[in-house]
């Protein structure tokens, strides 16, 4: 990969502003104590004030979280110095839908009965009857479709994808919104392209020990580099030729693609690399030294296979990983990730389908280069903002700083 055209370049600690809250406990002194370490100025920390809940109302975050956001970028960054915003431990994850109006709501339970009726005349109807039963199933599709855009679920998104549009005045809610940055876009002509977007991480964790010892690794494996294993956990066997793998829809693409990064990496020599793509995710003890990961899929059930070393860093490719990093019980990857010892990992808050996840080629070869910053190769991997996904960790991290290639 080379990088003379890309807009994004080494992210300086000047070009970030942090939002913390201050209706959570340690929020603001985590905020304090990272820009301390990383010498990002004092006056470039937002206090606002929302829910402490992982989860919280459209409006509540256009009114307390966008209006003083938009405000401190209008009145002290004219010139868009500003190029990231770190989100801080006690913010919200999750943004509900748009809140539905009466009439809205009148519709859909008409609609829903509507729905109803018409499931049950499918199983009424005889079975030789096939084309009433066609004519049925037809309006059936149409009125959940209806069902689905009136219900604005395709609305919700993270706080974090969607305050990368903070610039932007106007643009759809519902589904995803093309990212101005994705390497994939190049050379392309995208529709509803958004003129400005921000880079977006977050320091956030089960509890305010992890993220400062997220912080703390970050740094310190700055100095020394990341050492240990990569791990890639694949479903298919290898793709036989390129040109076969070319147009592909599905799961099939991004499992190639952790080939590819898996090869990438073996390349660099950085750290030996570990495939595996039998039938069963790698199991208990068979990942010692884990310093990069990328695999799938295990729905919400961590799979405690890695001994994971300080500074590492990866994801899981699965529907909803993201939907807590506090709620006890829980066993989705993020959380439990960084609570064996991750310094960074990413996922989404709903079902964010299969595309939108970051190209473990692109993700991964950007990292090991060692030029860009953890939030830069989030961002230049990524195809879609206004979505689902989060990125958690340093956005200043670069594991392998001491070792450009």
């Amino acid at each position: 990969m080379c990088f003379p055209a890309l807009p994004c370049w080494a992210l300086e600690p000047h070009e970030i502003l942090v939002l913390a809250n201050k209706n959570a406990s340690r929020s603001v002194g985590l905020a304090k104590y990272y820009m301390e370490k990383r010498g990002i100025p004092e006056d470039h920390l937002i206090r606002l004030r929302i829910t402490d809940k992982e989860w919280c109302e459209r409006e509540d975050y256009e009114k307390k979280v966008v209006e003083p956001l938009r405000n401190f970028l209008k009145d002290k960054d004219p010139m868009g110095v500003i190029r990231c915003i770190l989100v801080m431990y006690g913010l919200p994850l999750k943004l509900e839908p748009p809140e539905i109006s009466k009439e809205e709501k009148r519709e859909l339970n008409r609609l829903e009965l509507r729905k109803d009726n018409l499931t049950e005349q499918v199983v009424a109807v005889p079975a030789d009857e096939t084309e009433q039963i066609k004519i049925i199933k037809s309006e059936l599709k149409g009125v959940k479709k209806i069902l689905s855009v009136l219900s604005k679920k395709d609305a919700r998104s993270s706080l974090d994808s969607e305050i990368a549009l903070v610039l932007e005045q106007n643009y759809k809610l519902s589904g995803w919104v093309p990212n101005p940055y994705f390497l994939g876009y190049r050379g392309k002509r995208i529709k509803n392209m958004p003129r400005k977007a921000l880079m977006v991480s977050r320091l956030d964790g089960p509890s305010a020990e992890i993220v400062r010892r997220i912080i703390d690794d970050s740094i310190r494996t700055e100095k020394t580099g990341l050492t240990g294993t990569a791990y890639f956990d694949a479903r298919y066997p290898r793709p036989k030729g390129e040109s076969k793998n070319k147009n592909r829809s599905g799961y099939k693409p991004y499992d190639h693609s952790l080939y590819l990064a898996a090869d990438h990496i073996e390349k660099t020599g950085r750290m030996p690399v570990v495939v595996n793509n039998k039938s069963e995710l790698f199991q208990p003890g068979e990942c010692p030294g884990a310093a990069l990961y990328c695999g799938w899929y295990s729905l919400a059930r961590y799979v405690d296979a890695f001994e994971w070393r300080p500074g590492s860093v990866g994801y899981h490719i699965a529907s909803s990983e993201c939907t807590t990093l506090k709620r006890k019980g829980s066993r989705v990857w993020c959380k439990m990730m960084l609570e064996k010892g991750v310094a960074a990992t990413l996922g989404p808050v709903n079902e964010p389908y299969v595309q939108a996840f970051p190209i473990p080629e692109m993700f991964f070869g950007l990292l090991v280069q060692g030029r860009l910053t953890l939030a830069e190769c989030y961002a230049l991997s990524k195809p879609f903002l206004s979505w689902q996904m989060v990125l958690i960790g340093d956005p200043l991290y670069r594991p392998f700083k001491n070792d450009t290639k």
